[in-house]
């Protein structure tokens, strides 16, 4: 693998992790968002990663070159349901919807990524310092 792939690698891992603390930030948004219906009624977002592999000879050995994301799924938990009858948003059996995104769970997903981002800024500040010091051996 070239020098420059780790460039690369590390992009891919922070473009990744950009995604991943901005569904962070749009959930945690959304967290005290109401509806009077389950189609209204914002759900939790979270991004959905795979190793992305340049030929079948780099998969077949494990050589990843890249995270490529594949898309972004709505969580599969259930909404809360809420009597609240006096709400203006209640339905006509006095119930609100609130979304399914855990706060708790939000917070560890933002520190996560937040500290994959930073590693990846480090690999690249690493990767350039070792470049550098091997330009200055050549004079």
């Amino acid at each position: 693998m070239s020098s420059f792939k780790i460039f690369d690698v590390a992009g891919s891992g922070m473009n990744a992790q950009m995604l991943r603390l901005n569904l962070t930030a749009s959930n945690l948004a959304n967290v005290d968002s109401v509806s009077s219906s389950i189609e209204q009624t914002y759900k939790s977002r979270q991004p959905v990663f795979a190793a992305q592999f340049r030929n079948a000879f780099d998969r077949l050995h494990a050589v990843a070159t890249g995270v490529k994301v594949l898309g972004v799924v709505e969580s599969p938990e259930p909404l809360r349901m809420e009597y609240a009858p006096n709400h203006p948003m209640a339905n006509k059996d006095g119930y609100i919807f609130k979304p399914n995104v855990d706060p708790v769970e939000e917070l560890a997903n933002m520190i996560a990524a937040s500290r994959s981002y930073q590693n990846d800024i480090e690999v690249l500040n690493t990767a350039k310092e070792m470049m550098m010091q091997t330009l200055k051996m050549g004079q």
